[in-house]
């Protein structure tokens, strides 16, 4: 009778982990967990088990599959957040002869991430338990647009609250005091941040914190619209308008001039994100910068170094966002 030849999934199997992590632990690589290391050294004795060639390749990091994980939402691919990470992150895939493996999540949808050197979830929104069991993995993996600093995790993320601060201070620069906002989903940590940097902002200027100039958002046109038509209608509506996204400044700067007001004469809005589309239009949008594009391709290029044994994990990548000013804010008359 034959023996069965043991091979590589059949430790994976006794082990309890993926395939990528019995083939790290192979070749020796750091980022295995010491508990999952227990486990497949256990395997590999037990089931008397001889590595070959391909294993021994696929824990040197020379998988050449970069996986890319996305929350879903309406839009996605029409979105100037959505687009701007994909672009990027495929430039750099590009420029680095690495293949893209495409992934959107819902939070519960599993990922295969088995086939791939590593993982870049561009953000963290309802699917921290898939983050958490790929680190478990010892796969490498990058988080685009999260601070993550309760994670043993690497990312790249641009520093959220100070452009809510930012965009407040600005507007109070130019002697508003009745400042509005429309957030973002509060869901996401981007959202919260931004209306957090709105709060610190207005606690400086001793600006007292009205419920009715915070209207929660979701970076939608729909949002924004409704936004508009409640803050407009106030008995004393505001003066000024940050917008979480220019998406939604955009939509808001919209209905303010179907009813017959001025901006920035009647009223002054800023947005966050530095959309093209924000520049052509009746009137230039003054904007919070956030470097979409090249937070997505350090992303993949930072991940690629970890991978590859040249840069030590992990890394934390905070960048700033920069003001952008053009005609939507003016100064209140005096």
């Amino acid at each position: 009778m034959i023996q069965k030849k043991i091979s590589i999934e059949d430790v994976a199997h006794r082990a309890g982990v993926s395939i990528t992590t019995v083939s790290r632990v192979i070749n020796r690589h750091p980022s295995v967990s010491k508990k999952n290391l227990a486990r497949v050294e256990e395997a590999i004795v037990s089931l008397k088990f001889k590595p070959n060639v391909s294993a021994q390749r696929l824990a040197r990091g020379l998988n050449n599959s970069v996986g890319l994980v996305m929350p879903g939402y309406p839009g996605i691919f029409h979105s100037f957040y959505g687009v701007e990470l994909i672009r990027g992150i495929g430039h750099a895939c590009e420029t680095l002869r690495l293949d893209l493996i495409f992934h959107i999540t819902n939070g519960f949808n599993p990922f295969n991430s088995n086939n791939v050197g590593g993982v870049i979830f561009a953000d963290i929104i309802e699917n921290r338990k898939q983050v958490m069991t790929t680190l478990e993995e010892g796969i490498p993996c990058m988080i685009i647009n999260n601070i993550a600093d309760d994670l043993d995790v690497n990312y790249v993320a641009v520093d959220n609250e100070t452009g809510g601060y930012t965009a407040v201070d600005y507007l109070f620069s130019l002697g508003h005091r009745r400042i509005a906002t429309v957030t973002g989903n509060l869901h996401t940590q981007a959202g919260a941040q931004r209306l957090e940097g709105y709060k610190k902002a207005l606690t400086k200027h001793r600006i007292p914190l009205q419920n009715e100039y915070i209207y929660e958002g979701d970076y939608s046109r729909r949002s924004a619209r409704q936004a508009a038509e409640q803050l407009l209608s106030l008995k004393e509506r505001p003066t000024a308008i940050f917008a979480a996204s220019d998406e939604m400044a955009l939509e808001m700067m919209a209905v303010i001039m179907e009813k017959g007001l001025r901006i920035p004469q009647d009223i002054s809005i800023i947005g966050f994100d530095d959309n093209p589309a924000a520049i052509y239009g009746p009137v230039a949008l003054t904007t919070i910068k956030q470097p979409l594009f090249q937070m997505a391709e350090d992303s993949v290029k930072l991940l690629n170094a970890i991978v590859s044994g040249k840069k030590k994990a992990p890394v934390k990548v905070i960048m700033p966002p920069k003001l952008i000013i053009r005609e939507s804010c003016g100064a209140l008359p005096v």
